[in-house]
């Protein structure tokens, strides 16, 4: 018998189109001899399973379940493809966890953990890791320019603490521009990281599990057309996402090290991506992804497709490892 896979996609952030194509490629390639999808669509304001007509069906919160045709449909496995908030920063992976229903990305706290760059980077200092020089605001905290550029310098960067795909983001040249720049941040969430330029080479390190092995896929070196990786560059095709990375087997060795040390040192499953930086030979680290986008453009599926594994070999082992 078929297992009933709910495809979770959508969310309640500005990163709810992105998902949305994560989640249309994920119940375009799952196998669907070996699988049923279903498409439920998560905001705000509904929950709803969305058919091959696009008709929408209620979700029951009480139990995840929903009617299809007068018959109640209960999922084996849910796969989360939503990026941002209730998907990524640990809410819904909590409720999937009450009602004892599995799925596919980590737990709630390890979700929660990573999704806040701030408690994220300070969690893992202590162990060596290396990352750039912050300084944190609270909306409602008092502003002062200099304060801020005596710590980090210029250029800086500015970001949401809890916000994807480059929302909320700036670079910044000029302390005059330093303002607006958190202003912009703020859209996205009520508190605010300010991070030191970081002058490198930046790449992305995929960590899966897969045959119920840790396995670090092939190395993707990014380099944008824009100021930096931005929402454009991203996704818009204004980068070069070159895999594998065009760095030296030291460094290779160096970042596969961290980046499957952080995988296991916080207990983390599924996909994850994690972000760096290399300051001549050491990596510094920018963040980690625990639902990275699966769309055609995003970075995990190149990596996948360069370590000899095909999107439907990747999301079945996702829910196999799950169910695992």
């Amino acid at each position: 018998m078929k297992k009933n896979i709910a495809i979770i996609m959508g969310g309640y952030s500005s990163e709810y189109e992105i998902s949305i194509k994560s989640g249309n490629v994920v119940h375009q390639y799952l196998d669907k001899t070996i699988y049923a999808p279903y498409r439920i669509i998560i905001t705000d304001k509904k929950w709803v399973y969305l058919d091959e007509d696009n008709i929408e069906t209620p979700v029951n919160k009480s139990n995840f379940s929903i009617k299809v045709e007068g018959e109640a449909i209960h999922f084996d496995c849910i796969f989360n493809a939503i990026h941002g908030t209730p998907g990524e920063d640990g809410l819904l992976q909590a409720y999937f966890e009450l009602l004892q229903i599995p799925q596919t990305s980590c737990g709630h706290y390890q979700a929660a953990l990573t999704f806040n760059k701030r408690d994220l980077l300070s969690a893992l200092k202590p162990y060596g890791i290396l990352c750039a020089q912050s300084f944190y605001l609270n909306l409602g905290d008092p502003i002062n320019a200099d304060t801020i550029v005596d710590k980090v310098g210029l250029p800086c960067f500015v970001k949401a603490n809890r916000a994807g795909s480059s929302f909320g983001i700036s670079k910044v040249y000029e302390k005059k521009n330093l303002n607006k720049a958190i202003s912009n941040a703020f859209k996205e969430d009520n508190e605010v990281i300010i991070e030191s330029f970081l002058d490198g080479t930046e790449v992305s390190v995929g960590v899966i599990t897969y045959k119920n092995q840790i396995k670090v896929l092939p190395i993707t070196e990014i380099v944008s057309e824009n100021d930096f990786f931005d929402y454009e560059a991203k996704y818009q095709g204004k980068s070069q996402e070159i895999t594998p990375a065009r760095i030296s087997k030291e460094q290779e060795e160096r970042v596969v090290k961290w980046a499957e040390y952080i995988y296991k040192t916080l207990g983390l499953k599924g996909y994850t991506r994690s972000e760096f930086i290399f300051i001549k030979d050491e990596p510094y680290l920018l963040e980690v992804n625990t639902t990275p986008g699966l769309t055609k453009e995003s970075i995990l599926p190149q990596q996948a497709k360069a370590a000899g594994i095909s999107l439907k070999e990747l999301f079945g082992s996702a829910i196999e490892e799950t169910l695992r």
